[in-house]
């Protein structure tokens, strides 16, 4: 509940508490998140932006409604194991911009790398369900809810090489891709819910940043009906 309920909400929370949740993956109490809440993303967040949601969040209306326990299994349920996997494969630290880069594709990197978590969805994980930066945003079939997430890097083959800029920002701002078809699913729900209230400069700015990175050939084939993980 990330309404400003003060009992059952985050209604409670002072400034920090608030920022280190995002940034740090620590709960008020000090306990651990589990890193499907994406804090390993928007670690690279300014406070600033951070407390711009939080004003957002705070300007709705409270909900009173408890969590519900998490449905993870033994051994895993147990928070304090989260400090392990930290250390292994968490890098705390704020988006800085790169000087040989130019304004807007830092400005694009930063809205990719931290406000809209493009990776989490869009990058394969390993077996322990940390992000395989190698593959940064090449896609993957393990996507969210079980969809295929597609290659967002620029090749030619099996990511959106083919694609102009202009394509990337129509494809945010109302669905549809060069070939006509349009988007479902959870990226669907992006763009609804998300993307196509961005500006124009914010969607130009992400499609330079997607041009503009490593091409990165990785064919993905949708699983069959009834194939588990």
């Amino acid at each position: 509940n990330i309404t400003p309920d003060k009992a059952t909400g985050i209604g409670a929370w002072p400034d920090d508490d608030f920022v280190r949740a995002l940034r740090e993956g620590v709960r008020p109490d000090g306990a651990h998140y589990f890193p499907v809440f994406p804090y390993t993303t928007y670690t690279r967040m300014t406070r600033d932006d951070a407390l711009a949601i939080k004003a957002y969040l705070f300007s709705r209306a409270p909900v009173s409604k408890a969590k519900r326990d998490h449905d993870v299994g033994f051994p895993f349920r147990w928070r304090f194991l989260q400090a392990g996997w930290k250390l292994l494969f968490f890098r705390a630290g704020e988006f800085k911009p790169e000087a040989s880069h130019s304004a807007e594709r830092n400005r694009g990197a930063y809205l990719v790398e931290a406000l809209s978590h493009c990776g989490e969805c869009h990058t394969p994980r390993n077996l322990f369900g940390a992000l395989n930066r190698e593959k940064w945003l090449a896609g993957t079939a393990d996507g969210p809810e079980g969809e295929l997430a597609p290659n967002i890097t620029p090749d030619d083959a099996s990511g959106i090489g083919k694609w102009s800029e202009a394509d990337i920002v129509q494809l945010f701002r109302i669905g549809f891709k060069p070939n006509f078809d349009d988007v479902q699913g959870t990226m669907a729900e992006a763009i609804e819910d998300g993307l196509k209230h961005l500006t124009d400069q914010d969607l130009h700015a992400i499609a330079v940043y997607l041009k503009g990175l490593p091409a990165i050939h990785n064919p993905i084939k949708r699983k069959r009906k009834g194939e588990g993980n």
